[in-house]
């Protein structure tokens, strides 16, 4: 019986893939909140903006996707597949928007409960903690042999 040779091809390619375009998607969103804060001084969607030491908070969102989607082009183009660096980074992006998504919910001056009014629906934090699950729950998504 002859034996198949393995593809030389990335085993995790499709994974990287999606990672990749999540952390585009992330970037790209984050990017516009962060530029929009920055540049015109007000906050994008007509939202308020929660501040970390003394930065809007969506500037760490955009420098956290921005190293997810470095790390997945270099993943594409090597070998490795960077499954926990990936991890641990979007573990932090979960943990850091997930706290601002909730503070904007339920404990701000003006939260969902008392008036604020969102053009997305929800406040764009929780869109930001929802992207950073997602990409966490690929990466760490154990490949099948």
């Amino acid at each position: 019986m002859e034996k198949r040779k393995k593809s030389a091809s990335h085993p995790h390619k499709h994974k990287v893939y999606s990672i990749f375009w999540l952390a585009l998607a992330g970037v790209l969103f984050a990017g516009y909140l962060t530029y929009e804060k920055m540049f015109s001084g007000t906050c994008a969607l007509s939202e308020g903006c929660s501040y970390f030491m003394g930065l809007p908070t969506c500037l760490f969102g955009f420098l956290l996707f921005t190293s997810i989607f470095i790390i997945s082009i270099i993943a594409i183009y090597s070998k490795k597949h960077f499954r926990r660096t990936i991890g641990i980074i979007s573990f932090g992006g979960i943990l850091f928007s997930g706290y601002f998504s909730m503070y904007e919910i339920f404990f701000a001056p003006l939260n969902m409960f008392n008036g604020a009014s969102y053009s997305l629906g929800l406040p764009s934090c929780t869109y930001g903690f929802l992207m950073f699950i997602i990409v966490f729950a690929v990466a760490m998504k154990r490949p099948k042999d």
